[in-house]
């Protein structure tokens, strides 16, 4: 038998496991399914797209946890993220008219 905390070396692994991601592929491809976008992408789309979203999101996290350490809080708030997104010119403006551009560096709501 196969001991707990022993991973099998045979059976079926999902997508996202075998690409070593932790954004999960299937999603990313009904995403794009239902944005009917699939005819126009190769198979590997939801990979690369999967790929791009976790990638993204640690930057963002890693931005915004030093927005935190730097004003002394221990946790990320929403806010945080706003400041971190804001801050770095290249995720700014990636986000175009998103909610979380609309969040100036004081707190008031930007045009």
């Amino acid at each position: 038998g196969v001991g707990r905390g022993h991973r099998r070396s045979s059976g079926r692994r999902s997508r996202t496991a075998r690409a070593e991601l932790s954004f999960s592929m299937s999603h990313m491809e009904r995403l794009l399914r239902e944005g009917h976008y699939t005819q126009r992408l190769s198979s590997s789309a939801p990979i690369f797209l999967a790929a791009i979203m976790q990638h993204l999101t640690a930057k963002v996290l890693e931005l915004a946890g030093n927005e935190a350490q730097n004003s002394g809080q221990r946790h990320i708030t929403p806010e945080l993220v706003g400041l971190a997104v804001h801050h770095k010119a290249l995720l700014n403006g990636s986000f175009g008219m998103t909610p979380i551009s609309l969040v100036a560096p004081d707190g008031i709501v930007a045009d």
